[in-house]
């Protein structure tokens, strides 16, 4: 069956039965213009492709219960609601960043800050630590190392979509365990 030929219509209807040719199908047609705005409105274009990534990821792991009227609607409103929640996690980022606690002195905010530093980073290691080899692996390498996913698919000699899919379990996990560090980002 020739998928690329196929409506939107169809495909969604063999999205939902697990169809993986139908979901390829879907990235090759929606993912250049989804990406091309996100990077207009997120100016980074590795932000912008990690935004798209986890659409089609949510895409294929909702497949079964999502409802979908008109494809193309829907993964444009799906980018836009993830596009504001970027930002926004972006700016909460931003607020505490320059944020001080004025009415301590500066050995008490200078201890304050390595207590609830040396909190998180226990936080991580745990979280780190419940992640199943592989997805640890892969997240040490994206994230504490800076390999691209790329890099890290020839390095581990696996496909891209599976590191790209590591990566995602390991950022899920981690918002469990890190939730009341970062709150609801």
């Amino acid at each position: 069956m020739e998928y690329s030929v196929l409506n939107d219509v169809v495909l969604v209807k063999l999205l939902q039965t697990g169809d993986e040719e139908a979901f390829q199908a879907i990235y090759r047609k929606y993912w250049h213009p989804l990406f091309v705005v996100a990077r207009k409105k997120l100016y980074s274009q590795e932000n912008a492709e990690e935004l798209i990534q986890d659409l089609f990821v949510d895409l294929w792991e909702r497949r079964e219960t999502i409802q979908i009227d008109e494809l193309k609607k829907y993964l444009f409103g799906a980018v836009k609601y993830k596009i504001l929640n970027h930002i926004k996690a972006l700016i909460i980022r931003q607020k505490y960043e320059n944020f001080k606690i004025a009415d301590l002195p500066e050995s008490d905010y200078q201890t304050e800050n390595l207590l609830a530093y040396e909190d998180l980073n226990k936080a991580l290691e745990l979280g780190i630590a419940h992640l199943p080899d592989k997805t640890r692996q892969i997240f040490r390498l994206n994230r504490l190392e800076n390999h691209s996913v790329r890099q890290i698919s020839l390095l581990l000699r696996i496909p891209e979509r599976t590191v790209e899919y590591h990566i995602m379990q390991s950022l899920r996990t981690l918002r469990f365990h890190l939730k009341e560090y970062v709150g609801a980002v």
